[in-house]
């Protein structure tokens, strides 16, 4: 496995880099949003994942770790190849698929060209607890609506409800339509407790 290459960059376009480390020559396919964080000087480091398959290697590169990951992350997934996450990782940044995943923000993973509506969910549905898991992070810092999300954990909270129920049940509610007001937030939560 090559983990990074570090060396002189040769050529840059917006899929591939040329880097030049001992006197070989890589071709290292990236995302826009790698392109767009590298800069125009000689020396480079770059993250990698080699792919191996029957009739090729194939180098991808990264800016970030976090990126790589990402990118790991969604090969692992049924139907999602080395070019659709490429594509994905084109269309957002890293963070963006992050917080979409963990939010099950199907409409977004679907609007990347290429990801129709059962593969949004299946990157959804497989990633989801991986995602929580990695990044350690709490829905509720998650959520656009952190007043809505606060106030309807509040009102539950005073109606006798346990904290953690609670939220599981605002999650929930949130993950399925985040545009719910307090009120619609509050009655979806208690049909689920």
């Amino acid at each position: 496995m090559i983990h990074h290459l570090k060396g002189k960059l040769i050529e840059k376009n917006p899929t591939h880099l040329i880097i030049e480390c001992g006197g070989v020559g890589y071709f290292v396919n990236i995302s826009l949003n790698t392109f767009s964080k590298i800069s125009d000087s000689e020396a480079i480091q770059i993250y990698t994942h080699l792919q191996v398959k029957e009739d090729s290697h194939t180098l991808f590169g990264f800016a970030e770790k976090s990126e790589r990951e990402i990118f790991r992350l969604l090969l692992s997934v049924s139907g999602i190849g080395s070019s659709t996450a490429r594509t994905m990782l084109s269309s957002l940044t890293p963070t963006q698929i992050r917080d979409a995943i963990a939010l099950g923000d199907v409409p977004t993973i679907q609007g990347i060209k290429g990801i129709g509506a059962k593969t949004a969910q299946r990157v959804i549905l497989d990633l989801k607890d991986k995602i929580l898991k990695i990044y350690t992070i709490d829905e509720v810092s998650l959520s656009s609506n952190n007043t809505n999300r606060d106030e309807a954990l509040s009102a539950l909270e005073v109606l006798g409800f346990v904290r953690k129920q609670a939220e599981r049940a605002v999650g929930k509610v949130l993950s399925q339509d985040p545009t719910l007001s307090v009120e619609e937030t509050i009655k979806q939560a208690l049909k689920n407790l």
